[in-house]
């Protein structure tokens, strides 16, 4: 009852979470200090993601077979590295955005040349990479999934500095798109392992 109490009070406002010193859990729609994270948008239409199908992004399950080698290289789930593909790229290995991030995975220059990407325009180059880096976020934020994608999209500084996910609305929607898209390929369409033959 009074969770559903907190969100249908909470419908015109972000509500956040944060861990108290005594380790119990709150919610409150103030963001009182920089270890809150946002848990709930007020704007959720920034967010929504629409229905992920082969007919809207046509190489949707192409690079499946590179997901789980990275993820058995790695240790990354399969499914998080196809969910920051789609957010990044659309699974468009030609895509480059107005910043200079390349490729399916939109490795940016210098990250792709300090993770030994050589070719950031070959798929199994830049997934590679991307799926080491986002390995090395989850080293550097002790696992916590949504600090990593927030490390991805944003730099591993800014979530220091903010004590977790930076308080930019980009960012934000970032990672809640990722989540989503996360959450849909572990549960309603899950990536289909190779047949060995």
């Amino acid at each position: 009852m009074w969770w559903t109490l907190l969100v249908m009070g909470a419908a015109a406002k972000d509500i956040y979470r944060a861990t108290l010193p005594d380790g119990r859990t709150v919610f409150t729609d103030q963001r009182r200090d920089a270890s809150a994270e946002i848990y709930l948008l007020d704007t959720p239409s920034k967010v929504l993601v629409a229905p992920v199908s082969s007919r809207g992004v046509p190489l949707l399950d192409a690079w499946d077979d590179r997901f789980v080698s990275a993820s058995l290289r790695y240790g990354v789930a399969a499914e998080l590295l196809k969910a920051v593909c789609l957010a990044e790229s659309a699974m468009n290995p030609s895509a480059k955005s107005y910043k200079g991030a390349m490729g399916l995975m939109q490795l940016m220059p210098g990250t792709a040349l300090g993770l030994g990407v050589s070719d950031p325009w070959d798929p199994d180059q830049n997934i590679d990479g991307g799926a080491r880096y986002i390995r090395q976020m989850l080293d550097e934020f002790h696992d916590n999934t949504r600090h990593a994608v927030a490390a991805y999209h944003a730099g591993p500084a800014n979530v220091e500095k903010y004590g977790g996910i930076p308080p930019f609305e980009a960012t934000q929607i970032y990672v809640e798109r990722v989540m989503r898209f996360y959450d849909h390929f572990l549960y309603t369409r899950p990536i289909a392992e190779a047949d060995p033959g």
